[in-house]
């Protein structure tokens, strides 16, 4: 196996500049650095994450904290994350986590304590008083996806806008009977609730609106069963504005089984930009699931270098698409 004596000595320079131009610390011609790394890539040589760990302090790893493994949403997530880190030759711990009070405090107080790591990227995680100090208490840098949370450094969609501005495209459509699907949450922070919100101050301004809201788990199943409830009833809404996409499907779906035309006889809209909602041509508010992931990267390597920590860093961007799963309400 080839050591960093040899690809030196294949690159004519010293070990030290082989180990900044590999590091990425340290002055280094761009030059030199395109010959070091080419006579690495010839020889298969690779950096011992054990001796740059004992040489720089840094594992070169990042903790990752998710709720969720198999929703859409954090998987794309996750996706950005590692673009944005592979590209600097750092690796990703995973961390999940359910709504389990034990499990979380585990977690939060011996799991991330327990790996070398050298930040927290948190995602979509609803973080208590106590949660919150025990990941400010590991001393290195957090970055959070979702929230708002005053205590970490936070990269957020303006979540209670979303629910504005998908209620908004309903109402000035024509529609006044129109039903929210989402998670009915105790938490007032949270995503779900915040969309929820933005849906409700936008209804309670419209003049003749009739809101309905039905509970589901942000699964396709979820959003079909609820779906089925609201447009089996005596009062069928004419559209339907699901919190998340994978809900929006599913409330496609219970339409066409119960013989419903969408857009025709019951407009929905979705939240995310899901890759599925192009083949269902699904109306959505895109919030650039994966542009997240980046932007987090992005953060924590910042904060990792020495850049100062911005508590509320500022909102993410979200963009409405409408690909035809909403217009007018029937005559």
């Amino acid at each position: 196996m080839a050591g960093i004596d040899d690809v030196a000595q294949r690159a004519g320079v010293s070990t030290a500049t082989v180990s900044r131009a590999l590091s990425g610390r340290g002055p280094v011609s761009a030059r030199t650095r395109e010959r070091v790394v080419a006579a690495a890539d010839e020889l298969g040589y690779v950096v011992s994450a054990a001796a740059s760990s004992l040489a720089t302090g840094r594992t070169r790893a990042i903790g990752v904290v998710v709720p969720f493994l198999d929703r859409w949403f954090f998987s794309t997530v996750l996706a950005g994350i590692s673009d944005g880190l592979v590209r600097h030759g750092y690796d990703i711990t995973l961390y999940s986590v359910t709504s389990d009070r034990d499990e979380r405090r585990r977690v939060f107080g011996d799991n991330l304590r327990r790996r070398r790591i050298d930040a927290v990227i948190t995602i979509a995680l609803d973080l208590d008083a106590e949660e919150s100090a025990l990941v400010r208490g590991l001393g290195i840098p957090v970055v959070s996806i979702g929230g708002p949370n005053p205590l970490l450094t936070t990269l957020t969609v303006d979540d209670r806008a979303v629910g504005r501005l998908a209620t908004t495209h309903l109402l000035d459509l024509g529609h006044r009977r129109i039903a929210h699907i989402g998670a009915d949450l105790a938490s007032d922070a949270s995503v779900p609730a915040l969309r929820r919100r933005g849906f409700d101050e936008v209804m309670r301004d419209a003049a003749g609106a009739e809101p309905r809201f039905e509970p589901a788990d942000f699964t396709i199943e979820g959003g079909s069963a609820a779906a089925t409830r609201l447009l089996t009833g005596r009062t069928r809404p004419t559209a339907v504005f699901a919190a998340s996409d994978e809900m929006a499907i599913g409330a496609i779906l219970a339409a066409r089984e119960a013989g419903l035309r969408v857009p025709e006889d019951v407009s929905v809209i979705g939240v995310d930009g899901h890759e599925l909602g192009r083949w269902f041509g699904l109306t959505t508010v895109d919030q650039f699931a994966r542009g997240q992931g980046g932007r987090a990267a992005e953060a924590v390597l910042a904060e990792i270098d020495g850049a100062e920590p911005k508590r509320r860093r500022g909102t993410l961007p979200f963009e409405l698409h409408d690909r035809g799963s909403t217009a007018p309400p029937p005559v």
